[in-house]
């Protein structure tokens, strides 16, 4: 590949400084390389209508979040996304700042796999509506309270069967990818991720059953907001940390495996195993 646009988070390089160094050294090997430039003082790091026709790769210049929110957003454009850490956490970014132009030498020499990951489909109905607000998740929907601290409700329904109420302080729906995010600190399970499988995990139940629940890639998860001892409770429905639904009680979320996938770019030689035993020693 040799036709590459950059997405930059603007926190971590505001000057556009090393921005313009992977533009140059791209082009001086001979490829086509633009980068986004902010709008109304804002960069909105993904947004697919900018994405240049012929574009093969979109490298993101950023943190964890950067690249999850542009795989995310950008992932109607089929194109793979190449994530280098200038931030302070990469568990996800495929190589540091320091080995950045090795890692495109790789890329303009077709030295690289594509991992290709779930995205969840959170299907938002908001007192009593018929029609919902769909959102996309790349990492995880949590759903929290709003406001004191007090315990929530939640009953989930699996491909329509009921299957357990829970009172907690929250609930975590997680794909592979986001299993070492928020998942991973509510007690879940590391996953492959690649794997096609979905996560539920309880944030503090106030039950003894405190165990995550792993279903199949296929499954239709149902989480209906029930009434808590305390009466109605509000409660806080987010995708990826930043799309955001306030909820109530009567309120549901219908959650899938979307038909849209992410894609990542890989040069690192590492596997799964080997990235993973590095991040927890």
């Amino acid at each position: 590949m040799k036709n590459f646009y950059i997405l930059t988070n603007m926190e971590k390089d505001p000057a556009f400084d090393f921005t313009r160094k992977v533009e140059d050294y791209i082009r001086s090997k001979g490829g086509v390389c633009t980068h986004q430039l902010p709008q109304d003082g804002v960069m909105n790091t993904a947004c697919a209508s900018l994405v240049p026709e012929g574009c093969e790769c979109v490298i993101v210049l950023g943190g964890d979040g950067t690249l999850i929110q542009a795989a995310r957003d950008l992932a109607s454009c089929k194109i793979p996304v190449f994530g280098v850490n200038i931030g302070t956490l990469g568990y996800l970014t495929d190589i540091d700042k320091e080995h950045c132009f090795l890692a495109i030498d790789l890329l303009f020499a077709d030295e690289y796999s594509i991992d290709e990951r779930m995205i969840l489909e959170g299907e938002v109905y908001l007192g009593g509506a018929d029609r919902p607000v769909v959102s996309y998740a790349l990492n995880d929907i949590v759903i929290g309270r709003l406001g004191p601290l007090k315990v929530i409700n939640f009953d989930v329904y699996v491909n329509g069967q009921f299957l357990i109420n829970y009172p907690a302080d929250g609930l975590v729906v997680s794909t592979p990818t986001g299993s070492t995010a928020y998942n991973l600190s509510a007690g879940g399970p590391i996953i492959s991720p690649c794997a096609d499988i979905i996560v539920m995990t309880p944030i503090c139940p106030h039950i003894l059953t405190t165990s995550s629940v792993v279903f199949e890639g296929s499954d239709e998860l149902e989480i209906r907001c029930t009434p808590s001892r305390s009466g109605q409770e509000l409660r806080v429905a987010t995708f990826d940390g930043s799309s955001e639904y306030h909820l109530k009680t009567g309120d549901r979320i219908v959650i899938r495996q979307s038909k849209r996938k992410a894609y990542f770019a890989r040069t690192d030689k590492q596997n799964f195993l080997q990235i993973l035993r590095n991040r927890l020693s």
